[in-house]
Formats: C-alpha cells, structure tokens, sequence
C-alpha cells in the first residue's frame, strides 16, 4: 500500500464529517492562530502534482518560543490524522512529511493538508492537487432546431476524470474567415455541452472544436465542419393518436402532426415508427412511413397492448443534399387491437366441402392479399394501387413456379420423352 494513504476500507471507516475551516482552506490560504502570538507556514504551498508522485512537505512554526515546538505537531490530509512515521523532526521548529505515490485528488477544489499544535489547533494549512492533466476531447457533435442557434455536445476522454477541475470551451469560427468566437451557455443538455443561440450564418461552413484546460496543461480536440442546413432536427411530431381500425383485429391506425418549429421553412420530412407489446423492452421499428403523417400497422396480435412512438427527419432544407437529424421519440401512446372472435377448434367453424360458393375465390384471394400486406407493406395505406402492385407480384409468383413445375403456356406438361413418332 502506498505510503502516506490508507485503503477504503480504513478510509470510509475513520473518515471524518466534512470540517467548514478544512474546506475554507484551500481559499484562505496558511491560517494564523487567535491570539497572533505565533503562525506557521507550509512549504510548498498549495502544489499541483501528477498521480503517483511523492511529496515532500514541511510545517515551521515562528513566533513566541513558548509555542508550539515541531516535536508536538502532526498532519491531517482532509481530516484524517495521517500516521506518525510519514513524519520526522528537522529541528525544532520544523516538522517534515513524506508522501508517496499519491493518488488522486478527492475532490476537485484540492485536498487539504494541515499542520497542527499538539492540542490540536490549526497551525497553517496547504491544498494538494493530485491529477491527470486533459486529453483531448472527442466525438463532438452538434444540431440546430430552428436554424439560428446551435447545441454541440462532446466526450471529455478516453479515460474522462482528471481528479482536478477541467474547464471546457466550445470554441467556433467561419471556415474561411472570421475570428475566433467562444460558447458562453454552457451544460444546456448535459455536463459537456454548450449552446450557441443566434447569430449564425447560414450557406457557410463553421469550424468547431472543444478546448480543455487544468492545473496540469491543455488539450484541443480534433476540428470539425460543418454547414448549419447540415444538422438541423425537430422536436418530436406532437399529437401521435393510436386506435383501432374499425373490428380488424391485427391492425392499429397512427396518426401524427408534422413538428411546428420548421413549418416556415422549406423542406421535406420523413417519419419512423416504433411499436412493441405492453410487456416487453423490444421495439419494432417502420423504416418505409415517408413523409406520411399517418399509416396503418398491420400484422398485430389481437387483443394486444401495443405503444408506439414516432420520430421526425428534415431533409432538403433550401436544397441541402445531406438528411437532417432524427429528432427524439415522441412519447409513447397506447392501444389495444380487438379481441379475436373467431371459434377455436370444435367451435362449430364450417367449411364447404361439396362445392365453393361464388364467394370463395374473392375471399380467397382477398385473405392472400391481406396476408402479403403483413409481411410487405406494414405502413402503406391499402389502395388500388398497393392492389395493384400485389397482383403483379402473385402473377411473377405463378409464372416462376409453372416454369420450375415445366408447365406450357397451353396448359400441357412437358415431357422428358423425345417427339412423338
């Protein structure tokens, strides 16, 4: 173990409360006893040092010769009486401390180091910063949602604690141009991001990058460009309305309102749903809405819970060519499909069997259809034309199954017999 530490366990069991004169001392600097008949000072005062450093500190006392001598005093390191061996008299006035292999910093105001009189009064205090300098910071990225302001937000590092305050600026520019502009409302969506509220230009590139400072030096992240047309999102579509459609047991209708923020602005929307069961974390998501404002699930359990969410992508915004960005899922709606009402086995369901009633083939092929709707077209609205496309589809099925069955065009098989003589 670390000389000059204890483990947790020692630690978390004689650790202290929090003294306010311990924590004002990293403020007030070397305190003076009431009657000002003798002081003491620390040296170094208030170092900064990397983890796994050693330190080598001393506590002098001056003044009255009837005060304080060294053979009397010790050292707490935030609150803790640090054991006597890591000490030793230099002379009578001077107590020395040795520290190895220091660990972090406890908090980032800097750990407090005390020398004390034997009665235990404070003699002159010390803040020891213990850390890691910054890494460069990554993974910035940014969006607008009305095309005047920006929000960026970014990774602070590989391995993030410091172990000592770490301030962060969003820095930006015009790429070809511009000076230098500094972010100023900072932590809007989170501890590592900023927002820029106005003044930006549009049809120009901006340079953005993230700048992290501490006691121990400095780290720039890598550059990044970007157009605002580029990265702008919405809120949520608002409104999302779920029922049923009419007594079809598998299905649900969604309905939704287009985002308000860009309605002025010329651009196209596309939309993705989600929807799982009232039971279970898995979500199905619907790729194919477009730029719908509604659609019908199909292929449902009946008598199901479902909730869904839908979300907002603004493309083409004043002719931008890059796809805008997803906004967040809107809350979720619920509601139940129909319970089925058809008999189980033995529950009096008959089928013709002599014959077919003139209904049979339309309703035949009206299940079919209803059947590839599931598995093709779980978001398009039933029309002729989705009709249409299905019946195109079942004479390709049919043409490629005679040709494998090597059924003729008049309706003959083929036969792997020479002509007939």
């Amino acid at each position: 173990m670390p000389a000059g530490r204890l483990g947790p366990a020692a630690q978390s069991a004689r650790r202290p409360p929090p003294l306010l004169p311990l924590l004002l001392l990293c403020v007030l600097g070397a305190p003076r006893d009431g009657s000002g008949a003798h002081t003491a000072v620390i040296s170094p005062q208030d170092p900064t040092l990397l983890i796994g450093s050693s330190l080598q500190a001393t506590c002098s006392v001056h003044g009255d010769p009837q005060g304080p001598t060294a053979e009397g005093l010790y050292w707490t390191l935030n609150g803790r009486r640090l054991p006597p061996e890591l000490s030793r008299m230099l002379n009578a006035s001077t107590l020395a401390l040795a520290l190895a292999n220091l660990n972090g910093s406890r908090q980032q105001s800097g750990d407090n180091l005390v020398c004390h009189a034997q009665d235990g009064s404070i003699l002159a205090g010390s803040c020891l910063y213990v850390g890691l300098p910054p890494e460069k910071p990554f993974n910035i990225s940014c969006w607008s949602k009305n095309m005047k302001d920006l929000t960026c937000r970014w990774t602070p590092g590989a391995h993030g604690e410091t172990f000592l305050h770490t301030n962060y600026s969003l820095k930006y520019k015009l790429r070809w141009y511009g000076q230098d502009n500094t972010c100023e409302e900072y932590h809007t969506v989170g501890p590592h991001s900023c927002h820029i509220p106005k003044d930006l230009a549009l049809f120009t590139p901006y340079e953005i990058w993230v700048e992290a400072t501490n006691r121990l030096g400095s780290a720039r992240s890598d550059v990044l460009t970007l157009d605002i047309l580029d990265v702008v999102t919405t809120d949520p579509p608002p409104d999302v309305h779920v029922s049923r459609v009419g007594g079809l047991e598998d299905q649900l209708s969604v309905r939704w309102v287009s985002p308000p923020a860009l309605k002025d602005f010329l651009f196209q929307a596309k939309y993705q749903i989600r929807y799982r069961v009232e039971d279970s974390v898995d979500w199905k998501v619907v790729d194919d809405v477009s730029n719908q404002t509604s659609c019908r699930l199909a292929g449902l359990k009946p008598g199901t819970v479902y909730f869904v969410q839908v979300r907002c992508n603004p493309f083409g915004i004043y002719g931008s060519k890059k796809a805008g960005i997803w906004s967040e899922w809107s809350h979720p709606t619920a509601a139940s499909t129909p319970r089925s009402e058809r008999p189980g086995p033995g529950g009096g369901a008959c089928e013709p069997r002599g014959g077919e009633p003139s209904s049979g083939p339309v309703r035949r092929e009206l299940k079919q259809f209803l059947g590839w709707l599931k598995k093709h077209a779980y978001c398009s609205n039933l029309s002729f034309r989705l009709y249409d496309q299905w019946r195109a589809w079942m004479q390709k099925s049919h043409k490629t199954r005679n040709q494998d069955e090597g059924i003729l065009p008049s309706g003959r098989r083929s036969s792997a017999r020479g002509p007939a003589r």
